[in-house]
């Protein structure tokens, strides 16, 4: 059967082709989309050209084969239901709703392992929020938030908003964000931020603190911007952390390591949903970060972060969207219905 499937052809070039979808392996199921996000994080990198070309798309992703050179599809937040198994696989999975770590595609073929049901009282369009609840999920268990911190969010994006809603559950001392834009800092109060500061007020709700105690105890990094980076290392204080959860691609960051990083003994952590921290691991499966996940997306406003729907069929128009006129955009989906 033909079928319909983005690619990446070049840097800002995006196209509809026609595919080939054959009848399921024994252990896949057929799955007919309904909407899928766009991450205006990963997926722009890799549309503007900024992506590393020489590194694999998602190695712990079978559905992202290859590496980030042009011609190539891309995505992981697609919601859909299935409608075909092979004979190997449980007659219960036909006609289920679910959240597919796939590319954007009309329909398509794919084992169970990289699909997760969509609970009955969770909306589709919540649904294609899953991959950046999970993303937040695995940020608060490598940043381990305690009692009475202070924490500061550099980034008012999807992914930082829903850090923010679920960081608002902890009994913190105070959650202050920083964001650029005016429209995104009143979604961030909205989402449960004590502060909400533009950039260049970004050390103004630590004045009154303590001078031996200055600082925050915990920042997370979800700006996209490297030089933000260096905005992180002057905010927090001694013994803080640092979770860098931005992917930069291909664009380099230049740290300013001379200062009190090093005296301060900062932590700077790496994040990255693929990989459970290391030290977690004997406890934490995969499965048991997806169900965390799924109550937090519970939690999450998702009306207030999609600000637009648009057909499959005009995905360019939707990137370029993202691309020039970001300001009014949070959370793009595309339609295939």
């Amino acid at each position: 059967m033909t079928e319909r499937a983005l690619v990446f052809t070049d840097e800002r070039e995006v196209t509809i082709e026609e595919t080939e979808t054959a009848d399921p392996a024994a252990d896949e199921v057929t799955v007919d989309a309904h909407l899928s996000a766009i991450s205006s994080g990963t997926e722009l990198l890799v549309y503007r050209g900024q992506a590393p070309s020489g590194i694999a798309a998602d190695s712990s992703l079978e559905t992202l084969n290859g590496d980030l050179s042009f011609p190539l599809q891309y995505g992981y937040a697609l919601v859909g239901t299935v409608v075909d198994a092979g004979n190997e696989v449980d007659d219960a999975w036909v006609d289920r709703e679910v959240i597919a770590f796939h590319p954007h595609q009309t329909r398509f073929n794919i084992t169970t392992d990289c699909l997760t049901p969509l609970p009955p009282d969770i909306e589709r369009r919540a649904g294609a929020l899953f991959p950046s609840a999970e993303t937040a999920t695995n940020f608060l268990l490598d940043g381990a938030p305690k009692l009475g911190e202070r924490v500061v969010v550099f980034g008012a994006g999807v992914i930082g908003l829903c850090t923010i809603r679920l960081l608002a559950e902890f009994p913190l001392d105070s959650l202050v964000v920083v964001e650029p834009r005016a429209s995104r800092r009143d979604l961030a109060r909205e989402f449960g931020a004590d502060t909400v500061v533009p950039p260049e007020d970004a050390d103004v709700p630590f004045e009154s603190v303590d001078g031996d105690h200055a600082g925050a105890d915990l920042v997370y990094e979800l700006s996209g911007r490297p030089d933000t980076l260096n905005d992180a290392i002057d905010l927090v204080g001694y013994d803080g952390r640092i979770v860098v959860g931005s992917w930069y691609g291909s664009k380099r960051s230049e740290l300013r390591l001379g200062g009190s990083f090093h005296r301060d003994r900062i932590d700077v952590i790496s994040s990255q949903v693929s990989t459970i921290d290391p030290s977690l691991r004997g406890r934490w499966s995969k499965d048991r970060r997806t169900q965390t996940a799924l109550d937090g997306l519970r939690t999450i406003d998702h009306e207030a972060l999609i600000t637009d729907e648009i057909p499959f069929e005009r995905a360019g128009d939707a990137y370029e969207r993202l691309d020039e006129s970001p300001e009014g955009t949070v959370q793009l989906l595309l339609s295939y219905e």
